[in-house]
């Protein structure tokens, strides 16, 4: 068995941390820059955080000489980023606009990517992507790194609006099958998702089940008929008060 305090040599000849937390959605994160420069770029630390409203994450390491990567620079300084499913039809362009570029350089027109402008935000969209994301950038926070990583910067964002292909939908569900997305293992590995299964939890009341699949609509519905019940029981209540009252 493998036991290592993190910071200390773990004795294998790769690192298994991210291989251990698996597999994570990929943030291909689209952004302008004050300039106008369109900049696309994956992070294999990626998340949503809530989903009324839904926030989503992401983390940036700095360069060793503690420069901040584009992405970062662009979304604090103009307010707005964008997310884009990265898929399996896409891991070769995803991968292409990993690398890094000059600031002035478009990693859209470096990966023969075509754009779509966002409705909300003025950020440039990943065309061929089947799920889109424009968020509204909220704050970064700073983690120190061990060197030579430097610090990491985590980005928080809401989400503003999401764009969904008609073609990736089934049964008015998002079709896994379809959208067929990639996530980052460890080392140099990835997955791609095909194949998914179903488990409820039982004894669930319809309100957590709600929660569970992100349904706000069926909240606020849920919410809308307890605040009438609690309403009708203090009518109720009051009225057998006056009843009361009135017998005495």
């Amino acid at each position: 068995m493998v036991f290592y305090e993190t910071g200390s040599d773990h004795g294998l000849p790769y690192d298994p941390f991210k291989a251990c937390v698996v597999p994570r959605p990929i943030g291909w994160i689209s952004t302008r820059s004050p300039r106008g420069t369109d900049n696309l770029a994956p992070y294999s630390q990626f998340t949503n955080l809530t989903f009324d409203p839904p926030y989503v994450m992401f983390s940036s390491n700095r360069t060793p000489d503690g420069k901040r990567k584009d992405t970062v620079e662009n979304a604090e300084s103009t307010g707005f980023f964008a997310w884009n499913l990265a898929t399996y039809a896409l891991r070769e362009e995803v991968n292409i606009t990993a690398q890094q570029l000059d600031p002035s350089e478009d990693e859209f027109t470096h990966a023969k990517l075509e754009k779509e402008e966002a409705k909300k935000i003025p950020v440039a969209l990943v065309k061929q992507s089947p799920v889109r994301f424009e968020c509204a950038f909220d704050r970064v926070i700073e983690l120190p790194g061990n060197p030579p990583m430097g610090t990491v910067d985590i980005i928080f964002g809401r989400v503003l609006a999401v764009h969904i292909t008609d073609t990736v939908l089934t049964n008015g569900k998002i079709d896994i099958a379809k959208t067929e997305p990639i996530a980052r293992l460890g080392y140099y590995e990835y997955a791609v998702i095909r194949e998914t299964f179903e488990m409820k939890i039982p004894g669930t009341n319809k309100a957590l089940l709600d929660g569970l699949e992100g349904s706000s609509k069926a909240n606020r519905e849920l919410e809308g008929k307890d605040a009438g019940v609690g309403q009708l029981k203090r009518a109720q209540s009051v009225g057998a008060e006056a009843a009361i009252g009135e017998s005495k």
